[in-house]
């Protein structure tokens, strides 16, 4: 191999927003290896100042056009906290039900569109439906069934209009439950080839492992306990695979679990918990969590030789495919207590009085947070989120530098791919991850 290595990707493909890879090897020595985040900082928590409680899930939904649920869900929960607002049993299976939409959507774009190309040894899906046209058309319909889901459950398929402080604006009919849980039990079979599919060229991921903290949400006290919904994406404490079974945090004390930070070679901050960085995302899940999966997802974890002592990041996108089982037999399982019990209409009643709240919940690339305060007419005074991805950036970071010295002697272009398939592991939406700062200048 040579002994001088310059890589410089700039904007690195398939993946939501701008970030850069940069490796400058000379003589065999690593002067540079830096993954940058170059996206302009974006103002969202400026935005809520001075809207009213009942306005913030519309705003914080456009964070993201992928995790626009994600998003609304915690604004909602946070706010709720905020108000001192409880939510009924049908009220939360119905915003689990949307969440889970939320979570096949994008777990099945990302594998089956992102992730699937760099196996098939393809630029982009397009290619790829000429090479392996019938796996592309059933990730294509999985994704359709998703995005069904979602429009049933949200009102459209991204940005919610359903949801709303204490409640929700509409629930599905029975019938529409019915024919939904129709529509998921077709789509199993279907979602089980894309495993196989991936299976098939999963020794195209590359051999790394770095371990690492891994932090994800829990259940502490499951609401539904006995049932799948105990593989929490959303109730819980704050867990990690540092903490031992002791040591879990409240969702209220999430910024002192998330510890922002600044770094020169990011608009994004950088977080940290017990080490220098940490894990958010379906590996996390699962390492946290994979006593409770679904027994079609444990078939998935099989297939793939997936194990809670799994430390390579690429297997991210496998512990992915397990959710995406996942889901939607914990879809199927609270359909069906939502048709046992009978859809009841509801009615919300909001008291307004002054408050900050707090909440965290599982976007798929990992655990969201989001916090409020609101003065004593409603209106908000102060907001604060934290996305998946910059907790994640650092931990990216790590990684490539464990990586490069691994590799290097395979080449530039080879280390250039397995640098771009490990950034597309971590699911990075990085444009959501870009942070308004205050800053003092001093005179």
């Amino acid at each position: 191999m040579s002994k001088n290595i310059n890589i410089n990707v700039h904007h690195l493909t398939r993946v939501e927003g701008h970030g850069n890879i940069v490796v400058n090897i000379k003589d065999r020595t690593i002067e540079k290896c830096e993954w940058q985040v170059p996206e302009a900082p974006r103002f969202f928590e400026a935005m809520v100042r001075g809207r009213r409680y009942d306005d913030i899930q519309t705003i914080v939904s456009r964070i993201c056009g992928i995790c626009s649920i994600s998003h609304s869900l915690v604004a909602t929960k946070a706010v709720e906290d905020a108000l001192g607002l409880k939510v009924t049993e049908q009220t939360d299976m119905v915003r689990h039900l949307m969440h889970y939409s939320e979570q096949l959507q994008s777990h099945v774009l990302h594998v089956g569109y992102l992730v699937a190309p760099d196996l098939f040894g393809e630029k982009s899906v397009v290619p790829l439906a000429g090479k392996a046209t019938e796996a592309v058309l059933k990730i294509v319909k999985c994704h359709r069934v998703a995005n069904q889901m979602s429009a049933l459950l949200a009102g459209r398929i991204t940005h919610p209009i359903t949801l709303t402080p204490g409640g929700m604006t509409r629930v599905p009919t029975e019938e529409e439950l019915k024919n939904l849980k129709a529509t998921l039990e077709d789509c199993v079979p279907d979602l089980v080839d894309v495993c196989k599919v991936v299976l098939s060229v999963a020794g195209n991921l590359p051999n790394f492992e770095r371990e690492t903290e891994y932090v994800s949400l829990k259940q502490t006290n499951p609401l539904y306990k006995g049932t799948l919904s105990e593989y929490s994406f959303y109730h819980g404490d704050i867990t990690s695979t540092d903490c031992n079974g002791s040591g879990d945090m409240p969702v209220d004390k999430w910024e002192s679990v998330a510890n922002e930070y600044v770094v020169n070679q990011s608009t994004a901050k950088w977080c940290k918990w017990h080490r220098e960085s940490y894990f958010a995302g379906a590996l996390a899940r699962y390492k946290n969590q994979s006593k409770f999966l679904s027994p079609l997802a444990k078939q998935v974890e099989k297939m793939f030789g997936l194990t809670p002592k799994t430390y390579n990041p690429f297997m991210n996108n496998v512990a992915q495919l397990a959710e995406a089982a996942h889901v939607v037999e914990a879809s199927l399982e609270i359909i069906d207590k939502l048709l046992t019990k009978g859809i009841k209409p509801e009615k919300v009643d909001v008291a307004l009085r002054a408050g900050r709240g707090y909440a965290g919940i599982e976007a798929p690339r990992g655990i969201l947070f989001h916090a409020y305060e609101f003065d004593k007419n409603g209106e908000c005074t102060w907001g604060n989120c934290c996305i998946p991805t910059n907790q994640n950036h650092a931990n990216i970071q790590k990684d490539f530098e464990k990586l490069v010295p691994q590799f290097m002697d395979e080449g530039e272009d080879a280390l250039r791919q397995k640098m771009e398939m490990l950034v597309r592991a971590y699911d990075p939406c990085i444009s959501c991850s870009t942070h308004m700062l205050n800053v003092e200048f001093i005179k």
